[in-house]
């Protein structure tokens, strides 16, 4: 058995002390959010802007860093801004 990180106990000893309890209409609950999650990161509009080249090199290393497309990373940016989840440092 793999051993657990102190989050994993805590859930398993929640689970074992029976505090969870199954979902009713499960199904139809997956299929609401999962429409919430496709509306939200439906990507149905184009935006054309100028930043300075600087600023783009960075955003494109930042990305690299990531994993993911420069693209995906500025679009990710905006969402968190506009949902109110991005903080300045």
């Amino acid at each position: 058995m793999t051993k657990l990180d102190s989050k994993e106990k805590e859930l398993l000893d929640s689970v074992e002390r029976g505090e969870w309890r199954s979902v009713r209409g499960l199904k139809g609950e997956r299929r609401r959010y999962g429409r919430y999650a496709a509306a939200t990161f439906r990507k149905d509009r184009r935006v054309n802007i100028r930043i300075s080249t600087k600023d783009l090199e960075t955003i494109q290393k930042r990305a690299l860093e990531e994993g993911l497309p420069y693209q995906t990373l500025i679009s990710s940016l905006l969402h968190k801004y506009v949902a109110g989840r991005l903080r300045e440092a």
